[in-house]
């Protein structure tokens, strides 16, 4: 059977939930299955089928063992990935913070980063990975890495990002939802997408048991948030919501800074009134001034 003909056979998803039992697809290795954090290949096949064409440009900023380089290829994309733990020839190294391409020159961008200090991704002391995702400083980093990704694609052009969340030492971290709170301010949302998790090393019957006796959830499932690149523009100007936030503020103050002036003015007609009464009971009546007078 041709390479063509088996391609052809891949279904795209249709659904907000996509679960792929295996790290590969096919009959060709796409990365490597054991390298710490492996993207499912069927995720970026279904990117690249959705928001880019054949001879487009694509972009992982931390393409780890590659997997993104091999389905772009397959793809007949042009394609080039950076880390800073390199395990392959074609992987450049670079800091994902800082991206030695051009402005507006990237049709996609997919990114799969680390979600905490958990794992043991590169020697580099400027790993992101070293950062635990319960300090601000690590959502500051992945903003950089946003800032990049929306600098380097071309208008209206697509990105995903895939990143899970924590929970260690009894303690949840959403660390999906505060990464989000950072990109919408760079890109629009086009959707959502649940990936199941498979083949992590807490999926194993004792980790299940743990979970149901001491009253935890393992993670199930990673967050793939798929945005499109505003326009400066856009990026610059203030949503409805937040012009609606400021006009209320703005409103309030007003209203606040007006009471105040009326108090005052109330206070001061208070005082005015005050001085007036005093001063005329302590003026003599015309009938006393001339008895005085006559004695």
């Amino acid at each position: 059977m041709s390479k063509v003909k088996k391609l052809q056979e891949l279904i795209l998803e249709s659904t907000t939930l996509w679960d792929f039992p295996t790290q590969n697809y096919g009959d060709k290795p796409h990365g490597n299955n054991k390298y710490k954090g492996v993207t499912p290949a069927f995720v970026i096949w279904n990117l690249l089928q959705r928001y880019t064409k054949e001879g487009d440009l694509v972009v992982d900023p931390m393409c780890g063992s590659g997997t993104t380089i091999d389905v772009a290829k397959e793809l007949n994309r042009k394609v080039i990935g950076y880390d800073l733990n390199i395990v392959r020839s074609d992987v450049k190294k670079n800091d994902a913070r800082k991206i030695p391409l051009e402005d507006n020159s990237v049709d996609f961008v997919f990114i799969d980063s680390p979600y905490s200090d958990n794992l043991d991704y590169s020697d580099d002391k400027r790993c992101i990975g070293e950062i635990s995702c319960e300090k601000t400083e690590f959502y500051d980093e992945l903003e950089k890495v946003a800032k990049e990704i929306h600098r380097i694609l071309k208008p209206n052009k697509a990105m995903a990002w895939l990143i899970g969340d924590q929970w260690i030492k009894k303690k949840f971290t959403p660390t999906s939802f505060l990464l989000y709170q950072r990109l919408e301010k760079l890109f629009e949302t086009i959707d959502t997408i649940c990936v199941t998790r498979h083949n992590q090393t807490s999926n194993t019957g004792l980790w299940h048991n743990r979970a149901r006796r001491f009253n935890f959830y393992l993670r199930g499932y990673k967050l793939l948030f798929i945005m499109k690149k505003k326009s400066e523009e856009e990026t610059a100007k203030p949503t409805k919501l937040k012009q609606k936030k400021i006009e209320l503020e703005v409103a309030k103050e007003r209203k606040v800074f007006e009471e105040k002036i009326s108090a005052e003015e109330v206070a001061r007609r208070i005082k005015k009134h005050e001085r007036e009464f005093a001063r005329k009971l302590l003026e003599p009546k015309p009938q006393e001034t001339k008895q005085r007078r006559k004695k």
